[in-house]
């Protein structure tokens, strides 16, 4: 067992998961402090994320969040799934999505990821996983996908 999941159990493999799974991430309000942290990593400097008097000049109710800020609050990192397979997963693939209802400072974001897909390989399986990020009234403002290399099971799928 290594020390990423020395509280977690074992780790599941490409075999042990079922489509289905939902992966409820926490919520998160986005306020003026994660917009000033994003706009540093980032280096986007557009005022339409952090001059609320240019954003209301252009009809928006406070400064717009950045779609990518968005984006993120779907990672898995921010559930269960890493130390699920902390000794299976080889690689995140690729992840896509749309950004369809602007965010604005403080509105809270409320994150889910479900298993979609399930395409078993011969030593290894992708999981795609359906993201969605719902904002406090509801409102689906981000829908995307997550891919996964998992490995399966090292002794040939027999669960232990």
């Amino acid at each position: 067992m290594n020390d990423r999941n020395r509280n977690a159990g074992p780790s599941r493999w490409f075999e042990d998961f079922s489509l289905g799974e939902v992966y409820t991430l926490p919520s998160r309000t986005q306020t003026g402090g994660l917009f000033a942290m994003f706009q540093a990593a980032s280096g986007d400097n557009d005022p339409i994320h952090y001059d609320a008097e240019y954003c209301r000049a252009r009809g928006h109710r406070d400064m717009l969040a950045h779609g990518m800020q968005v984006m993120i609050q779907s990672a898995a990192g921010a559930g269960t799934f890493p130390s699920e397979v902390a000794d299976s997963l080889v690689a995140m693939l690729d992840v896509s999505g749309s950004f369809l209802k602007p965010v604005y400072r403080e509105d809270t974001l409320y994150p889910q990821l479900e298993i979609v897909a399930l395409e078993p390989q011969k030593t290894t399986g992708v999981i795609e996983m359906r993201a969605t990020v719902h904002n406090q009234d509801d409102a689906l403002v981000f829908e995307g996908r997550h891919r996964y290399l998992i490995r399966k099971r090292p002794d040939g799928g027999t669960a232990a």
